[in-house]
């Protein structure tokens, strides 16, 4: 089997499942080329695992002050462009296109007849899952923005559907530090979160973000993107303040780490990830840099960790089988292995 595997390239949580995927596949001696696009090529980081991959400019929405811009998104998407990059992808040669939301392996696939499956969180909202802010634009996207023939989705918990647990990708704990926390908030104004901490002198922050300020207050250690720096600071922090990408905060309920989560405003899957915490009773929450929420969050308890299977391997062998309408055995088998906490169950 020869697979292309397409990968949307906005934000880290979708990265971070492709490097699982990738070493599960690699495990098997599977090939596979992996195509990207929604970044520029000079922003993608630790992608040494991937090979001699490719990237497109692709899709995807432009923010300021963690919020989307709509105006924004669309002056600075070309639908001419990529309707020549899916024109152009030639997939001869690929027994299957792996897919997580990128949309020029996803149409390329569709308008050569190759199969193709889908796998990502925004998958999991097709099902009836806590939502918030949807309307008829939202499932335009995600039936249309990466279409696919089979679509596997992944959540914190099944809410009664066919869907995967998180892929979860953590570092072994460490010595735990006291007072420290770890915000991630890439969407947001960088002068913004400075401001915000800087008011707290006594708490200690970690902060990653891609944008550094002039001034950092001494309780503030700023850091540029770096996946392996990253986990080591994850599983030694007290807690995580971040916006609502899944894969971070799947990282930190395995550790059991508090969350504060500040979603990107009129991003309809970060809003509904907040709504899916709050509903398991699993993340606070602020909808602006809130100084008393975010306060009142550190006084808040640590949760028990919870522990995710090993999801990438299972699916690699699901793959392998080639009965890929057959779902139900493959996310209940998943599910069987994890301990969901007993506030949970009744979700």
């Amino acid at each position: 089997m020869k697979i292309l595997y397409g990968i949307q390239g906005t934000g880290n949580g979708h990265l971070t499942r492709a490097r699982l995927m990738a070493a599960a596949l690699h495990r098997k001696h599977i090939a596979v080329d992996f195509f990207f696009s929604g970044r520029q090529p000079n922003q993608f980081f630790d992608m040494q695992c991937f090979g001699n991959y490719q990237v497109q400019p692709g899709l995807t929405f432009a923010t300021r002050n963690g919020e989307v811009q709509l105006l924004n998104t669309a002056l600075q998407n070309s639908l001419v462009r990529t309707l020549k990059d899916v024109h152009d992808l030639d997939l001869a040669g690929y027994d299957l296109v792996l897919n997580d939301y990128e949309p020029l392996s996803a149409w390329a696939a569709k308008r050569q007849g190759i199969p193709s499956v889908g796998i990502s969180h925004q998958a999991a909202l097709k099902y009836d899952v806590p939502k918030i802010g949807n309307h008829w634009f939202n499932e335009v996207l995600l039936n249309y923005f990466a279409p696919t023939d089979i679509s596997l989705g992944c959540h914190w918990h099944h809410f009664g559907f066919e869907i995967l647990p998180p892929f979860v990708d953590t570092a072994e704990p460490r010595a735990h530090l006291d007072n420290a926390i770890l915000v991630y908030l890439p969407f947001e104004n960088p002068v913004a979160i400075v401001s915000l901490l800087a008011q707290m002198p006594t708490q200690k922050f970690w902060v990653y973000h891609g944008i550094q300020p002039q001034h950092i207050p001494d309780n503030v250690t700023w850091f540029g993107f770096s996946r392996e720096g990253f986990k080591q600071h994850l599983a030694q922090c007290d807690g995580v303040i971040s916006s609502a990408g899944f894969e971070l905060i799947s990282e930190a309920l395995t550790l059991g780490k508090k969350l504060l989560i500040k979603p990107v405003l009129g991003q309809f899957e970060q809003l509904s990830n907040l709504a899916a915490l709050q509903l398991l009773g699993a993340a606070d929450g602020m909808s602006h840099l809130d100084l008393q929420a975010v306060k009142r969050w550190l006084k808040s308890p640590s949760p028990e960790p919870i522990a995710y299977p090993q999801v990438g391997d299972a699916l690699v062998d699901w793959l392998l089988v080639g009965d890929w309408h057959n779902r139900q055995q493959l996310c209940q088998s998943l599910w069987q292995q994890v301990d969901l906490p007993a506030t949970w169950r009744k979700k």
